[in-house]
């Protein structure tokens, strides 16, 4: 077997990094190797040292110089039987990115502007009109972890006071923990369901929306309604929704006896029964609270 320092001296020497004695002392003097001797010295003896100091040295020079190879990881030393060894685990920065990256991949946002990835529940402002749905989105949540089958919110109130950057928040929140999250702008959803009919994607765009884990149906009542989108589409996602208890948040600038009438009426024909059953679906799904404030697009 080769000896240790003729190791060292061939690896110093091929990649000219100075004397071989200076850097092997370097490498048993550096702070962190000395921590790792010293908390576990019990088991660290010299034979050990010599037997690990290619592999001392490998931790040494990763932790020294940047290595594009290794980028998001650093080393940490571990004993391994009878040698001290190396081994490379993310970097706290590197969790936090694939943290994000996984976030985003479970949030699919339709007809939205994608900046809403970004959004954390953490960065709402707690004011007076908003403290009690972000007071119900946090016993939600708390629930959530243990229940996935919860009802959901439906936050009314005037434009731009902050309904739909609450629920981004809560959207990457959800998100977060690995659920299939999908949040839609209603009005635009409803208008380009046409473009379905050509390649007769419309019943998987629909079934998509219906049994995905987390759904947040934004600006409902803005959407110009014919019998169809309203019966066939909202109604056929709704009722799913409700069958198998999903969790379903809305936001709107109705209330909803207001969102009733709305849906009374179509382009064709004025049905109150119709848009009772609807509502009725809402109801068992979310409970009303209503988010007041200025106008924050102001």
């Amino acid at each position: 077997m080769e000896p240790i320092a003729d190791v060292i001296n061939k690896i110093v020497k091929r990649r000219n990094l100075g004397d071989p004695e200076k850097i092997q002392k370097q490498v048993l003097t550096d702070p962190s190797i000395q921590k790792f001797i010293k908390d576990h010295r019990q088991r660290v003896n010299d034979a050990m040292l010599k037997n690990s100091l290619p592999n001392l040295f490998e931790y040494y020079t990763q932790k020294h110089s940047e290595n594009k190879v290794m980028a998001g990881y650093r080393p940490e030393l571990f004993l391994n039987g009878k040698v001290i060894d190396v081994r490379y685990v993310p970097t706290t920065a590197k969790i936090a990115s694939d943290h994000e990256k996984n976030t985003e991949r479970h949030l699919q946002l339709i007809d939205l502007p994608q900046k809403l990835h970004d959004v954390r529940l953490s960065q709402v402002d707690i004011t007076k009109g908003r403290s009690e749905v972000l007071g119900l989105i946090s016993q939600f949540l708390h629930k959530y972890n243990k229940n996935v089958h919860q009802k959901g919110l439906y936050l009314s109130g005037d434009f731009g006071v902050g309904k739909t950057y609450i629920l981004a928040g809560l959207a990457n929140q959800v998100a977060a923990m690995g659920k299939n999250v999908v949040f839609l702008h209603v009005p635009t959803f409803i208008a380009g369901l046409s473009s379905h009919f050509e390649d007769n994607s419309l019943q998987s765009e629909i079934r998509r929306v219906a049994d995905c884990d987390f759904l947040i149906l934004d600006d409902i009542g803005a959407e110009t309604l014919s019998q169809w989108s309203r019966d066939d589409v909202l109604g056929v996602i709704l009722q799913s929704r409700m069958d198998n208890v999903l969790p379903t948040f809305f936001s709107s600038n109705l209330d909803m006896k207001a969102l009733q009438d709305h849906f009374k009426e179509t382009k064709n024909a004025i049905d109150p029964v119709k848009a009772a059953r609807l509502m009725e679906r809402i109801r068992f799904l979310a409970k009303e609270v209503i988010v007041s404030g200025p106008n924050r697009r102001h």
